[in-house]
This record gives structure tokens, C-alpha cells and sequence, in this order.
């Protein structure tokens, strides 16, 4: 059975946080690691910037707004991540309706019937066609009309809604805030889908793999948020065609367990932010953060802080100050002074990257 440390390394290797690996570009750390958690948009970008080389905030806006190589979205358990463009459309085919249908009960509790969803899908996509992009403020106003109150949650479900159905996604952002536009229109269709039924699911599994492993399929399943039946159907596809193997009670992509990162004398020091995919990846936490400072990385109300790691180990959470001109890091134990300088070298480039935007 593999031992932690052999685990954690493989996986933050994987997401390119480990081992010197750093990407040259927002696409490639996208291709590398498929997906970066996005509810909170200087965070994703953050997570951009600790997998790449040098990576500045100016080069992730101009990958999603001018490049379009890279696009936000509601995909994986129906939350917000950036993923590459060229797999919006076969992931969202192959999430979707399972978030639609778990979100049914939430419709109707706030009155969302078919018929006033549907009337709302036609309203934001003649109004993006028109007007676009638009704000979440801009298309809640032209809800109004259709006697959707303005406060509540009732827009932001119709608005996710017509993300869901395929008609709109994440465009460029205005003054620092986000807008929409019809997905059509910003990345427009080339042909069929990349993959389709069955074979997206394994193309869904193997990527996870690829930016996780070694994992487990109800790691897949909880990252994912398809059935736990589904995750077997994947994994026995991937299995038969040879793509998967075993790693002890965990499993990786065949060809993989040869390339065991070594260990250096120079620790690996990254800040991660807040939600990142390397810390919810995962059913279970023992392997990225030690069991005595789980609470200070989850809190509890749904947070996750922004967290140090050390060649894949939690090993400080850390905040920014005001104006993101200063970072303050709190060790879980006294630190030597080789991580003492990763940490402090990681502050510079952190308060470096968000001063653009502070």
C-alpha cells in the first residue's frame, strides 16, 4: 500500500504544484489539470498563477477574453470552474442534465415552473443577442419583466439555468465584474462533439485522473458529482481499454507510477488560494493536510482557506491584506528557513500578480 508521501507527491506533481512542474501559459496549466475551481474569480485566477512560470493576471484575462482558449462556467456538481474552451460543449452535454434535475426541487421552491424557465432561457438569449455582453445586475433587470423579483435567488438559478441549457457562458469582464454572452457567439461551434455519451464519460474519468491521481473512483465521483454508478461504469471502460492500473488500493493511469517525482533538498513552496482544486479534489483530506490542522484549512460555512503548501503538505494558511499589498501566512509549527524563503519568495510573486488589479 502506498504510503502518503508517495501519494501526495504523485498528485501535486499532477497539478503541476510539486517537483519544479510550472506551466508556460493559463491554457497549458488548463490542459494540464482540466479544471480550476471558480466561484471566486481572483481565486481561479490564483490558481492559474501557482501551477504556471510567471503567469500575469493581464495573460489570464487575455486567454479568456481575447484568446477565448479558456472559458467559466458551471460544470462539475453544477459549481463554477474554468475549464479549456475546446471541452465546454462535450462536458457540459455530459454534467448537465444531472445538475438540472437536482436542481428541480430548488426550482420549484422558488417558483420556477418549465414554462417561466423556458420564457426565461428566450428572454436572456434575445437580450444577449442584442444588448450583450450583460451583467448578472443588467439580465436581472430584464427578468423584471417576466415578474421575477430582483432580489432573492430566483435570477441567479434562471441565469445558471440558461448557462446549463447551452446558452450563455462567462465573456469579459467589465470594471472587475463579470458579464455573459451567448456561448454560441464567443466560442462558436466547430462540428460535433469532441466526445459524446459513454465515451465523454471515460474522456471525463481519464482527464480527472490525469490532474489527480493516484485517486479512487469515488473520488471521481465526489469531484465530478455523477452517481457513484456512473464512476464504475467509467473505471471499467478504462480498465478494459487498458488506460487505468491499480496503485495499491487507488488507482492511476497506466505509465504513470513509473514517474515517481524525487525528492529534493529544496523544498516546493506554493500559495495556494482559497477553494483550490488540489485541497476538494478529494473525498479525503489525510494525504495534502495533516488530521491535527484540517479545521484551520476548513473552518466550517463552506470555506476553505488559502493555504501553503510544501512539496504537496498543508503547512500554513495565509491572507491577504488590505489592498492585496501584503501577505500574511500563519505556520501550523515553526518552519525551517528553506520554506521560510519559499514562503517568502511566494508573498512577493503573490502581492506582485494581484497588484494589476488591486
Amino acid at each position: 500500500m502506498p504510503d502518503h508521501e508517495s501519494v501526495r507527491r504523485l498528485r501535486a506533481c499532477a497539478q503541476a504544484l510539486a517537483g519544479g512542474a510550472c506551466e508556460a501559459s493559463a491554457v497549458t496549466v488548463l490542459r494540464r489539470v482540466f479544471a480550476i475551481q471558480a466561484q471566486d474569480a481572483t481565486a481561479a485566477d490564483l490558481g492559474i498563477r501557482v501551477r504556471g512560470r510567471d503567469i500575469t493576471a493581464q495573460a489570464i484575462r487575455t486567454a479568456y477574453e481575447k484568446e477565448r482558449s479558456i472559458v467559466r462556467n458551471w460544470y462539475m456538481r453544477g459549481t463554477l470552474h474554468t475549464i479549456p474552451s475546446d471541452d465546454a460543449r462535450w462536458v457540459s452535454q455530459l454534467l448537465s442534465p444531472r445538475i438540472l434535475a437536482a436542481t428541480s426541487r430548488r426550482y420549484q421552491q422558488l417558483g420556477l415552473g418549465d414554462d417561466l424557465r423556458q420564457r426565461a432561457d428566450h428572454l436572456i438569449r434575445r437580450a444577449l443577442a442584442a444588448h450583450g455582453p450583460l451583467t448578472r445586475a443588467e439580465l436581472t433587470e430584464r427578468l423584471t419583466t417576466l415578474g421575477i423579483p430582483p432580489d432573492g435567488q430566483a435570477p441567479f438559478y434562471l441565469i445558471r439555468h440558461a448557462a446549463l441549457t447551452g446558452i450563455l457562458c462567462h465573456g469579459p469582464q467589465r470594471a472587475g465584474e463579470a458579464t455573459y454572452v451567448l456561448l454560441d457567439d464567443w466560442l462558436p461551434a466547430t462540428g460535433r462533439l469532441r466526445w459524446e455519451g459513454g465515451d465523454a464519460l471515460a474522456e471525463l474519468a481519464r482527464r480527472y485522473l490525469a490532474a489527480h491521481a493516484p485517486a479512487t473512483l469515488e473520488d471521481f465521483a465526489a469531484w465530478s458529482g455523477l452517481p457513484i454508478t456512473w464512476a464504475r461504469r467509467a473505471w471499467k471502460m478504462l480498465a478494459e481499454s487498458g488506460v487505468i492500473t491499480e496503485y495499491g488500493a487507488l488507482t492511476m493511469l497506466a505509465g504513470r507510477v513509473k514517474r515517481l517525482p524525487r525528492s529534493s533538498d529544496t523544498p516546493d513552496v506554493r500559495m495556494l488560494p482559497a477553494y483550490d482544486n488540489y485541497l476538494i479534489g478529494y473525498r479525503t483530506r489525510e494525504a495534502s493536510v495533516p488530521a491535527l490542522h484540517q479545521a484551520r484549512v476548513w473552518p466550517g460555512g463552506g470555506l476553505i482557506r488559502p493555504t501553503v503548501i510544501a512539496d504537496g503538505l498543508a503547512i500554513a494558511t495565509w491572507t491577504r491584506g488590505p489592498g492585496s499589498r501584503s501577505i500574511q501566512v500563519a505556520a501550523f509549527e515553526p518552519v525551517p528557513p528553506q520554506i521560510e524563503q519559499g514562503i517568502d519568495m511566494e508573498k512577493e510573486a503573490v502581492v506582485g500578480f494581484l497588484r494589476p488589479t488591486a
